[in-house]
């Protein structure tokens, strides 16, 4: 469902935009702008959705309103939800990468990216170096040992060549990046049940749709 999905209004209730998880997060961070405000250290405070959501309840109840932004974009207005999606990021638990997983996390949402994964890349045999001159390009090679042979009723040493070649990509990358999307998903995963289970978005509701689990198999 794009950014601009809705769904109607229930009880009188106000209408809300429904978004997926990844959709709310590149709302937040490249639309609204909101700001990673990264937890102090562990042995400052426990563990939990992070210094950053606290401070958002915290706020909302001493002021009984929406928590303006604008400390972050120059007197501009930063949605409150946006604040607490910033938020919730902020306190990725080390199990799913911690700091560095949340800025990850926000940095593509800026960036309206997905992991890439590296889609229908295939390891391919090449050549380490090539050289090209007026005949073509040609595979270098490089000489491995000596051999005798006997040419016209002599013997010769002769060199023997070989061309080294190696894998590109190497399938240790196409490995890593896939590890990368999986561990980026899974940190999502971990925001949107933060985002449901909190309650606290107002304006927005942020669907069970997910990125796909493992693109490249399919």
């Amino acid at each position: 469902m794009s950014m601009q999905g809705r769904i109607g209004r229930t009880g009188g209730g106000r209408e809300k935009r429904a978004l997926v998880v990844q959709a709310a997060l590149e709302w937040a961070f490249r639309v609204e702008k909101a700001q990673l405000e990264l937890p102090p250290p562990k042995d400052v405070v426990e563990e939990g959705f992070g210094f950053g959501l606290e401070y958002v309840l915290m706020q909302r109840g001493a002021l009984g309103c929406k928590v303006d932004g604008g400390q972050h974009k120059m007197g501009s207005y930063t949605h409150a939800d946006a604040e607490v999606i910033a938020a919730t990021v902020a306190g990725m638990p080390d199990s799913l990468g911690g700091i560095r997983m949340a800025i990850r996390v926000a940095e593509l949402a800026r960036a309206g990216l997905t992991p890439d994964w590296m889609p229908g890349v295939v390891p391919r045999c090449v050549p380490v170096e090539s050289k090209r001159n007026q005949h073509g390009e040609r595979s270098t090679t490089v000489v491995v040992g000596t051999e005798r042979v006997l040419t016209r009723g002599k013997w010769r040493t002769v060199d023997v060549l070989a061309c080294p070649v190696t894998w590109r990509p190497h399938p240790e990358q196409i490995a890593s990046a896939r590890r990368g999307y999986d561990e980026w998903r899974q940190a999502l995963d971990w925001v949107r049940d933060g985002l449901v289970a909190g309650r606290m978005l107002r304006e927005v509701e942020v669907t069970a749709a997910m990125p796909k689990m493992k693109p490249w198999r399919r």
